[in-house]
């Protein structure tokens, strides 16, 4: 089986959506223009897509309150240290430093503005390998 997507509830999908596409390179692949506003966004691979709406059945998440290591999204760079001060110019906030870990992946966290743990990823070797 293979992941299509996955969700999350947020207070402004459609201003979030707007910075992930500008920001982070997503596009909207399918989108609803009544509550809950839901975007779907895929990354620039066309790989993985994340879901955003405002759905009032469930509890918002208080995202900035949740530790990194408990829920963020990942995405993979060739220059963290030049992507993280480029997001943080737009709004992004720090959540961590650069760290580099012992097999060489150097990675750091931050915050989108609605609070949303994000990962900065340049591995030492790609977590899959493309097809042959």
């Amino acid at each position: 089986m293979n992941i299509e997507h996955f969700a999350l509830n947020v207070s402004d999908p459609i201003r979030m959506a707007d910075w992930y596409m500008t920001h982070l390179g997503l596009r909207v692949v399918r989108c609803l223009g009544e509550p809950p506003y839901t975007r779907f966004l895929a990354d620039e691979a066309g790989r993985v897509v994340v879901e955003l709406y405002a759905h009032r059945k469930a509890p918002l998440p208080d995202y900035a309150a949740l530790d990194p290591l408990v829920l963020h999204i990942a995405f993979a760079c060739a220059d963290v240290p030049g992507t993280r001060a480029r997001l943080l110019g737009v709004g992004a906030t720090a959540a961590g430093d650069i760290t580099r870990t012992p097999e060489g992946d150097e990675m750091t966290f931050l915050r989108d503005p609605w609070g949303v743990a994000l990962q900065l990823v340049k591995r030492a070797r790609p977590l899959l390998e493309a097809n042959p």
